[in-house]
This record gives C-alpha cells, structure tokens and sequence, in this order.
C-alpha cells in the first residue's frame, strides 16, 4: 500500500480527492494539507511515497514543491491534479508521474495510482509524449494514454480516455513507430493499445475489440496476428 499527501489550498477539493483515494485499496494513510507550505512539512513528518498537488497554490505552487522534491536522494512519486492544462510540459520535465486534469473521474485518478505503484516497484521511466494541439493550443500527452488512433486521410485521431486529438502523421507511420510499443494494426482504419483492450468479440464472419465501451473492427487478414497477441495479453475472445 502507498502512503500519499493531498494538496490543494481549496479545502473542499482536498477532501473530495483524499476521498476518492480512499476507496483505492492500493492507498494506505493520506496525509491533507491546504498549501504547499503544509505539503512540505508532512513528508517531514510522515514516511510518504507520492504527492498528489494541485498546480495552483498560493506561495508555494505544486510545480515549487515538485522542483523542491527533485533534489530528495529518494524523491516521492508526483501526481498533478489540476485544472490547468497548460503547464503539461513542464509537469513532465519534473519527472511527474501523472498530470489529471479536474473535475476527477475515478477510473482516472485509480490509473494513476496504478503508475505510482509501477514506479515504486520498478523504478522511474520516462514516459513517451505526444505532441497535440487542441482549440489552438499545443499540448503534450503521455502515449501511454492513447486507447486507440484512428486513421481519417492523411491525418490520425489520437483517443484517449477524456479526449481526441487530431495529427498530421498517416496512420501508417504510426504503426511502424508504435507497434513495439504494443500498438497493434487491427484493421485499415483502427489502430489500439493491445494492454487497453477490455473484450474480443469474434463471431462466423466477424471480430472486434472493445476499448472503454467502443466496439472496433477486426479485418480478416489482422485476425491472425491479433489471435497471437492475445495469449501475451491474456486476453479472451468471447
């Protein structure tokens, strides 16, 4: 179990976010503070292994203390949580483990307890970004975020759990970049993550994956490669 301080200086939004982690069977003692101030001085007093900060605190923002923290011999893991989206790339140069944008969707915020328990265990790794640009605004995205691209022309639609992002890379380059990172063509117009597959559904004549509620279809001439990934990804047809 992972022992974690929440800090947000609105108190209401530190006790809807020590909540959810509460339910979490993978969190142990949660530790509240309402500035960043207090932040710092719970994991004097307490053996911490990751800070889930909002970025905007007066004084002492959640980026300060994260820049505080990177000198630590053994840092604590980061998790942003916060309304911002811009301030992305500079969250991932701090080496954070998460950036969870506000309002709090559990199955979001339970992804990135699994992360922070990946980290503990097997030690920091530098997550692959994506560069986007949404209503004018370039961003970055983790890659591992990415549940399936679709192709649209010359272009490919990036999905994630919260959003889509359009790119100008062909569907096909994307394939030849992504597929050892478990990223598999599945049809001419879907590629998906192979860890992010929920069901195969395969009947006379048809097959398909579903990825968060989605049904996409499987060619015939992928059905072979997909049934050799599937043991590796135990995975079940149904």
């Amino acid at each position: 179990m992972i022992n974690v301080v929440v800090a947000d200086d609105e108190a209401p939004a530190v006790e809807e976010l020590a909540f959810l982690l509460d339910g979490d069977d993978r969190v142990g003692q949660i530790h509240r503070a309402t500035s960043g101030a207090a932040a710092l001085k719970a994991l004097e007093e307490f053996d911490v292994d990751a800070l889930f900060l909002d970025i905007h605190m007066p004084a002492l923002s959640g980026l300060d203390i994260a820049r505080v923290i990177s000198r630590f011999s053994r840092p604590p893991a980061v998790v942003f949580v916060t309304a911002d989206e811009a301030q992305a790339l500079e969250a991932f140069e701090l080496a954070a483990v998460d950036y969870v944008l506000k309002p709090i969707r559990p199955e979001r915020l339970a992804e990135s307890v699994r992360r922070v328990c990946e980290q503990l265990q097997d030690g920091p790794a530098e997550p692959e970004l994506v560069t986007v640009e949404k209503g004018g605004v370039t961003q970055l995205i983790r890659r591992d975020e990415i549940r399936y691209v679709q192709a649209q022309g010359d272009y490919a639609r990036l999905h994630t759990a919260d959003a889509s992002y359009l790119i100008r890379v062909p569907l096909n380059d994307l394939e030849q970049q992504w597929g050892p990172s478990g990223y598999l063509r599945i049809h001419r117009g879907y590629l998906v993550a192979m860890a992010r597959i929920e069901k195969v559904r395969m009947t006379p004549g048809k097959a398909c994956v579903v990825i968060d509620g989605t049904e996409l279809p499987v060619s015939r001439r992928a059905l072979p490669l997909l049934r050799g990934n599937l043991a590796a990804n135990r995975i079940r047809p149904l």
